[in-house]
């Protein structure tokens, strides 16, 4: 007998086969706000992990709606909760939530822990699990699904103390990674920038609230509530408003590279983070790096002339697997990108995001920023 996330997976492909014409980056509504799902992990029965006898549900909670508060401030944003107070909320649940709501982002927070004075930060995008220990942290992660009813049903054929079950948890994901990597590194970097906190990186991992959500999408780990010094601090008012001051700044940083029409409102709100409206370089040239801004995905060839695109010019063509992928624009000049991305979201192409490439391979836009400038 088929399992249930099995028979998701054959449905979309089937989906994408019956809809060919139709293309991925236009399917959602044009809209012009930034809509942000913020999810505060474990709640109600599910306490999360309780290292140093914290609760991981409360902190995770308290630092979520300080970020929502943060972000409700600008114009633009909005907000959605996965929850605002002690409750317990299915991981299925949370993306639905996260898919109804047509988000453009999803971040869930948590807090870590282990059986020694580990400590640091660390974000999870969707992916394998490269070693084992990510794979005991996905486990911990994912056994949550026990506390759900009917759970037998929901995930019906998976097993989290399995690696084979995460396999195909990156199928439905793996047009946001590098968008989710985009995010996740800005996230790392005001944690060990600003914060001065242990920086555990950017992990891959086979997340299912992640795996159930249809956009860039991470999974913050705060610090560890298991160690002695890392605890008492997120457990603390001004831990939690330190994280919530990182988290918030991440997002509006990320906002900007990736929905440019909010950037006139956040820069009026006076943005959190060093991101001036007064600091705007003529161009910002990367060697060896082509920007594109990818406006459209789908099964079907379809001639790149401007009538097929919105009127669009210099639109090209390519095959990645078995979807034509549609790219607007060419060019190693970053600011330059971002205003062809602003272009084509204003010609209708909500969803379009940028890209990058080096020596011909797909690269994140991350990478690319780290590159060598002319």
């Amino acid at each position: 007998m088929r399992t249930n996330l099995l028979k998701l997976f054959v449905f979309t492909i089937v989906l994408f086969g019956l809809s060919g014409s139709v293309f991925s980056a236009e399917v959602p509504p044009n809209k012009e706000e930034f809509v942000v799902v913020l999810d505060a992990g474990h709640g109600g029965k599910d306490p999360g992990n309780m290292g140093n006898g914290f609760k991981e549900k409360d902190i995770a909670l308290s630092i979520i709606l300080k970020i929502g508060k943060s972000l409700e401030k600008y114009d633009g944003v909005k907000v959605v909760y996965t929850r605002k107070t002690d409750v317990f909320v299915e991981l299925f649940e949370r993306g639905r939530i996260a898919n109804e709501a047509n988000a453009d982002l999803f971040v869930s927070v948590h807090c870590n822990s282990h059986n020694s004075q580990a400590s640091g930060t660390e974000t999870f995008v969707l992916g394998l699990n490269r070693n084992e220990t990510n794979f005991e942290v996905a486990k911990k992660e994912n056994s949550v699904i026990y506390l759900e009813e009917n759970y037998e049903v929901t995930y019906e054929g998976y097993d989290p103390n399995s690696p084979e079950s995460f396999i195909g948890l990156t199928i439905m994901q793996e047009e946001y990674l590098d968008q989710s990597i985009l995010l996740a590194d800005k996230v790392q970097k005001e944690f060990t920038n600003d914060l001065k906190r242990k920086n555990r990186g950017v992990k891959q991992m086979g997340l299912i609230v992640l795996h159930q959500t249809y956009m860039p999408s991470v999974l913050v780990e705060t610090g560890f509530l298991t160690n002695n010094q890392e605890g008492p601090y997120l457990n603390s008012r001004k831990g939690q408003e330190d994280m919530a001051r990182a988290i918030t700044a991440a997002i509006v940083e990320y906002s900007h590279t990736i929905n440019l029409n909010l950037l006139e409102s956040i820069a009026k709100s006076h943005p959190v983070g060093q991101l001036k409206s007064t600091d705007k370089p003529s161009s910002k040239i990367y060697e060896d790096v082509i920007f594109r801004v990818q406006i459209a995905a789908g099964s079907k060839k379809i001639d790149p002339k401007p009538y097929n695109f919105k009127g669009l010019k210099n639109i090209d063509r390519t095959k990645e697997g078995k979807l034509f992928k549609y790219y607007y624009g060419e060019t190693s000049d970053y600011l330059k990108i971002q205003h062809l991305h602003q272009e084509a979201i204003k010609n209708g192409y909500a969803t379009s995001y940028i890209v990058a490439f080096k020596d011909e391979q797909k690269i994140t836009v991350n990478d690319a920023l780290k590159s060598k400038l002319k």
